[in-house]
């Protein structure tokens, strides 16, 4: 077979970038060695997610009385929540399945190699191996759990992403190495629900990559439920006896030693690149990952990469806007490189947190002189209304010009609200013109057009 595109991995950078490449009239085949949609889909954004809203409905009649809401014991089920996890999952697989099918992708299954800049081979166990014809190849094979040498995942007591999302029993106790995005959705989860979670970070704040306001808020609500968070902290050696793991951790107080049923390695990720083809080939790659231009072009000509395989944040959405971009350059199009300062980043624990822009130090590095806005949810009516008065929106503005650098936001459903803040980076709106733009009251909302007045001396309800 012969197409004009072959895109391998069907992640959403992937699946995403062959529906836009068909829908410009192109030829696509997508090759798949697991399940549609890729990680996201089956082991992280939306099992994640699930998960996440079995433990705030917990946490919801854990405090019904708060609400005037009498309730007989609640217990969580942990197998019923993981098949609530996977049931949603699957079926989102199924909803890619069928949106390629509309688009008239053909879905091969398989490992894919790249063997030229037009050849690909599928090695698939039960078939052999078959080769396709590509005008054009876009690699888009994703990540995995990186692994640290002193943390060996076993898949039992030392644990990756992919384990945590199954666990068959609820453990007593759950020690989490990383504290990104990954690592605190898990804290969260895992603690609500009642695991005694103690949350290891080796830098000097959780959510590292998070305004450090941000962080240190998040730091206070986990410590009020009872977990453990050490920050400047490095574990040094795991070992399992007697079914348990004994953890040294290094603090500032020297080596100190913890029990835990379960350690979690949530440290980040490595691009799944080996065994497709780029050495043979000569593609260049540089600290695991794969090098391309603005417009995802690798220095062969023919071959695109999008994603977590290449440099950049690791986002599903990320992935989406680049292979879109890449497409549409493949097609003839004039697309424009994507804005790296202007994606917003969220993790969906209690509070949620999000952001986009320069934090507060980042702009200051950059020589910005600054107006600062912030807005806490306790002089919110809404987030008084709904019980959720934990957290702030702050945001960042360019003295001189008015132009909007930065937004950082801990909450209830902020997750939902940072987009507004993106479109209005996107129109390069100032900050007297997000003051004068109306939100509807009571939201939580509102918070963001008051820390918008904080910045300026103009903020009402403060």
């Amino acid at each position: 077979m012969s197409y004009d595109l072959v895109v391998l991995g069907s992640g959403p950078g992937g699946y995403v970038a062959a529906i836009r490449a068909s829908q410009l009239g192109l030829k696509v085949a997508i090759v798949e060695k697991s399940e549609l949609g890729g990680v996201c889909l089956n082991w992280g954004c939306i099992p994640t997610k699930a998960l996440l809203k079995s433990a705030q409905v917990f946490d919801y009649l854990q405090h019904a009385s708060d609400y005037g809401i009498e309730t007989s014991k609640s217990t969580p089920h942990l197998d019923q929540i993981v098949k609530r996890s996977r049931d949603t999952a699957a079926g989102m697989s199924k909803g890619v399945q069928f949106l390629l099918r509309k688009n008239k992708i053909d879905v091969i299954e398989g490992f894919g190699k790249v063997e030229s800049p037009t050849k690909v081979s599928v090695h698939n166990d039960t078939k052999g191996i078959s080769e396709i014809e590509a005008k054009n190849i876009l690699i888009a094979t994703g990540a995995r759990s990186k692994e640290l040498p002193n943390l060996k995942i076993d898949g039992t007591h030392i644990i990756g992403y992919r384990e945590a999302l199954v666990l068959p029993k609820l453990p007593k106790s759950m020690l989490i190495v990383g504290s990104g995005a990954i690592g605190s959705e898990f804290a969260y989860f895992y603690q609500t629900i009642g695991t005694e979670v103690t949350l290891v970070e080796f830098l000097p704040n959780i959510v590292p990559l998070e305004d450090e306001e941000v962080s240190k808020q998040l730091a206070k609500s986990f410590a009020k439920t009872g977990m453990k968070v050490l920050v400047n902290a490095s574990v040094e050696k795991v070992e399992v006896r007697d079914g348990k793991c004994q953890v040294d951790v290094k603090t500032e107080k020297g080596i100190e030693q913890f029990e835990a049923d379960i350690v979690l390695s949530a440290v980040g990720i490595e691009a799944n690149i080996a065994g497709i083809g780029l050495e043979e080939i000569g593609i260049t790659v540089d600290k695991g990952k794969i090098l391309t231009n603005n417009f995802y072009q690798t220095n062969i000509a023919g071959v695109f990469a999008i994603g977590d395989c290449i440099g950049g944040q690791a986002l599903a959405h990320v992935a989406s806007a680049e292979g879109i971009i890449a497409v549409e350059k493949i097609a003839g199009h004039n697309p424009d490189p994507l804005d790296y300062n202007n994606i917003p980043g969220c993790t969906y624990c209690q509070p949620e947190v999000a952001s986009v822009g320069y934090t507060e130090k980042a702009a200051k590095e950059a020589g910005y002189k600054l107006k600062v806005g912030k807005f806490p949810f306790t002089a919110s009516g809404k987030a008084s209304a709904a019980g959720h008065k934990d957290g702030f929106i702050k945001l960042l503005f360019d003295e001189q010009y008015g132009e909007l650098l930065g937004a950082h936001m801990i909450g209830s459903n902020v997750t939902e609200m940072i987009a507004e803040i993106v479109a209005l980076r996107k129109l390069e709106t100032t900050g007297h013109e997000l003051i004068k733009t109306v939100h509807p009251h009571p939201t939580m909302s509102e918070a963001v057009m008051e820390a918008a007045a904080a910045a300026y001396g103009e903020v009402i309800h403060l």
